[in-house]
This record gives C-alpha cells, structure tokens and sequence, in this order.
C-alpha cells in the first residue's frame, strides 16, 4: 500500500532520513516509491500498517501530515479528476462516514486554483454515494500538488504547534545558541532511540536535545561542564517531566561504564563555549569521541551537530561513517549532521 508523508520541506533530507527511522523502530517493511518535492511516496506492507503509522506521527517533527493514496497523477485538473472517479475509495471512507477535502500547493508547481478543485474533487466522491462535512468531517482527502498530484486520506497528523510551544525561548531556562526542538527532535529519531532505552548527551547543555528524548519514552543522561547550565538544565528536564540523570562533568572522561547507552545525540561546542576544561578544541574532540565510542553499545548510533568536519575524531575513535548532511544556518554557519555507528 502506497503512503505519502507530506513533509516540512525545512530540509532536503533531515525529514526523508527521520521519516525512515521511524518506521523502522515500528518494525515497517517499507520500500521508497518516489520522493517529490515536499512529499516523500513510500511502499508500506505488514498488518496495522495505519495504526503503526499514527505511533510514527507522534514522533515526527519535520512532516506535516501522512497520508494512505488513493492515486498519483500528472498535475492537470482534468486527469486529477479522471483518477479520482476511477479509484476505489472503500479503503479510505465507510458508508455513513462523511468526508471533506483540503488542497495544498508546493511551491510554483502548476496553475490549479484549489478552491476549485476541492470542490470538483468533493463533487467526485459525492457521486460515489458518500457524504461532505466541511467543518466535523470523519475522513479528510488531501490532494498535495508538487511534481505530481498527490492524493489520498489523512490517516495521522505531525502536532508541529507543540514545537513552537517548546521553543528555547519558552522554556524556564534559555541560554542562546542552542539547536531548535524540531531539530532536536529529528536527531533524536534518526538516532533511532526506542522508549525506555537510554539515550546519552554528553554536551547536554539546557537539555534540549535531552527533553526532546524522554518525551519519546527514553530515559535520557546528560553531561554538563558548566554549573549553572546544569542547575537550568534540570529546570526543563523538570518542566516536561523527563525520566533523566544529569551530571556536572566531562564529557572527555565520562562517569559511565562501557556500552551502556543506546544511542547518542549531542551539540558540541565549537570554540564558541569560554567553559572549555580542554587543551584546545582538537583535544577535546578526540577525547569525547573516544568516550562516546567507549559508552555506546555495538551496532548503535550516534548523531553529532557541528561547525567542523569530525570524520576523523569520529574514525579514530572507531565509529563507521554512516551519513553526514548539512544545513545552512545563515551566510557564517553551516551545521553538518554526521551519524555514526559503533560496529
């Protein structure tokens, strides 16, 4: 069955890379059938494959909505509508069950007025025998019009508010220059960190990346240099209820016995900290690489933002380069995102 996750579009490939993850802590066998602009089409097989993919959507922070397709189709009105009166839609609405339909246009792509095609795409499946709500419908087709159209039924939504509601600003403790919760979040799943294992950060600094891991159910443990931070730190650990441990420390000699965490998320500083306990920066890269090699288990990952390249620290240490991608901040900073795994 084909599923499309219309995705954030706030990166080229942070979202496709999270949406990967989280199907496969939820054991989906999947297979990618194309990838548009905004709007990831993926072939899903296995039983409670919607109820999987509502667990899915309370994890994402860069989709907005996942969809099960009723069709793809060139973006032309006419052959919208020629796929939409052809199609089966029993798997989508139940009789007595009524519908409403939303349209969403990426970008340029095409010259279709919405408003017009909602209603003739509405029309379609009245003949079908069913029933329009517009304001409490049961079901609602979505039609995404990218390089193709896209459209089918909304079988769960990404609550993106609840980010904003999150943001550092709005926290009870703010410290500037930290990583935003949708960023954070998304590390978090593509670390592939499942409830009630044990996710490590030890540049935790005002738990951001930490608060966004035990809202997933994992129990986070955190390591901070500085006392201060640490004391804020608690403060939004405390505030979003986080199963945690937080230590003042250093993240070159780690309190933790070896292979005891499960994956690792972290936000190094990179020379911009003045509470640096290191030699110098090269030192304390190749110290707390080593240390996170030491405490993650085998066959786990670890996700690290930074202004530097790492691949190296990240090699001697031991770990197997998995991916690097990066993000553009602004015209001075460019974060690279290098996942790695202990073999």
């Amino acid at each position: 069955m084909l599923y499309a996750f219309e995705l954030s579009g706030e990166h080229a490939v942070l979202p496709v890379k999270e949406v990967y993850a989280c199907l496969s802590m939820e054991d989906l066998e999947y297979r990618e059938h194309s990838h548009l602009d905004h709007c990831l089409v993926v072939d899903i097989e296995g039983e409670s494959v919607d109820e999987k993919l509502a667990s899915v959507a309370g994890r994402l922070a860069m989709s907005h909505h996942i969809l099960k397709i009723v069709g793809i189709c060139d973006l032309i009105d006419e052959s919208i509508i020629e796929m939409c009166e052809r199609s089966d839609i029993s798997g989508h609405l139940s009789r007595g069950q009524t519908y409403v339909v939303r349209a969403r246009r990426v970008k340029h792509y095409g010259d279709i007025n919405r408003e017009s095609i909602e209603g003739r795409l509405g029309g379609s499946i009245f003949r079908k025998g069913f029933r329009a709500n517009l304001n409490d419908p049961d079901v609602t087709f979505r039609l995404i019009m990218s390089n193709k159209a896209v459209f089918g039924s909304i079988v769960a939504s990404v609550e993106r508010s609840e980010y904003e509601h999150r943001a550092p600003h709005k926290k009870p403790f703010f410290y500037p220059g930290v990583l935003m919760p949708r960023i954070a979040r998304t590390l978090v799943n593509i670390s592939r960190i499942r409830s009630d294992e044990v996710l490590f950060d030890p540049f935790s600094g005002t738990a951001g990346i930490l608060v966004e891991g035990g809202l997933v159910g994992a129990h986070v443990v955190g390591i901070e240099v500085r006392q201060m931070i640490s004391n804020g730190a608690r403060m939004n650990l405390d505030e979003y209820d986080a199963d945690y441990s937080l230590l003042v420390g250093d993240a070159c000699r780690v309190p933790l016995k070896g292979c005891c965490v499960d994956a690792i998320v972290t936000d190094p500083p990179y020379g911009r900290s003045a509470a640096i306990k290191a030699e110098s920066l090269g030192h304390l890269y190749s110290d707390s690489f080593a240390e996170m090699y030491r405490v993650l288990k085998p066959g786990k990952l670890a996700v690290v933002v930074s202004e530097i390249k790492v691949e190296v620290f990240a090699e001697k240490a031991g770990f197997s380069i998995v991916d690097i991608f990066t993000q553009k901040v602004h015209r001075s900073l460019t974060r690279t995102f290098t996942v790695l795994c202990k073999d």
